[in-house]
């Protein structure tokens, strides 16, 4: 299992915020300007840059689907790229596939725009997407989004201790579970219950919800009832609509 630990990220190359755009609105822009804010605060002892909302609704505007980044760098004023999507990537139907890598101490609680680490372990690992694991075995995240496993009707989901990216469609998702009754613990994980689970999926801020078919070396899974019905819910709560019909 290959090891990551030399790759810090540079922290003068700041942070940023990715964000789906859906007829030309961008999806969750409190929660994500929310998140930003505490990394600028924590990070450089800044305060939110007073364009950044107006940014995104510009770069959003126009834009059918797609995807919106809001770079901050200390120093620079904030920038604003956006890109379309296809429409199968998301929320997509299709099972991705994970490989683990270790990364002592996790990527982090900010998402930095320096991913070093996380391109040249997605370029060495590809088309796997990276799972991160602590140096202990403990999973983490993907290297684009949270993890969640589904087992006896219930939902576990690594904590925001630190060691991950408290992602916005991470707690959407436990929201939309919770209001359906489905039970979800917020707990550290292990390779034994990952590969145990019934359903494996990641949560992400552009993918919504997408099932795991596969883990190297671990196990591999059915996208089934949990899975849907969060994909469902987040994809009501964003789009307005699913497509489970």
């Amino acid at each position: 299992m290959a090891r990551y630990d030399s790759l810090k990220p540079d922290p003068a190359q700041g942070v940023f915020e990715t964000t789906l755009v859906a007829n030309g609105t961008a999806v969750e822009v409190e929660a994500h300007l929310a998140r930003l804010e505490a990394s600028l605060d924590e990070l450089y002892g800044m305060a939110l840059p007073s364009r950044a909302r107006s940014l995104i609704e510009e770069g959003a505007s126009g834009l059918e689907l797609g995807r919106l980044r809001l770079t901050v760098v200390p120093g620079d004023d904030p920038s604003v790229r956006t890109a379309a999507v296809d429409a199968a990537l998301v929320f997509p139907k299709q099972a991705t596939e994970l490989a683990p890598v270790t990364v002592p101490g996790g990527i982090g609680p900010h998402k930095w725009a320096d991913r070093r680490l996380l391109d040249q372990a997605q370029a060495e690992l590809e088309p796997a997407m990276p799972l991160v694991l602590d140096s202990d075995g403990t999973p983490l995240e993907g290297s684009r989004s949270n993890l969640f496993l589904a087992r006896d009707g219930s939902l576990a989901t690594p904590p925001t201790d630190g060691r991950i990216l408290p992602g916005v469609a991470r707690a959407r998702a436990i929201e939309v579970a919770r209001t359906a009754g489905i039970e979800v613990s917020e707990r550290d994980l292990t390779l034994d219950e990952l590969a145990a689970a019934d359903e494996v999926f990641m949560t992400g801020g552009v993918r919504g919800v997408e099932p795991v078919g596969r883990c190297e070396g671990l196990g591999e899974w059915d996208s089934g009832e949990l899975t849907a019905r969060v994909r469902a819910g987040l994809q009501r709560a964003w789009l307005g609509a699913d497509d489970s019909s």
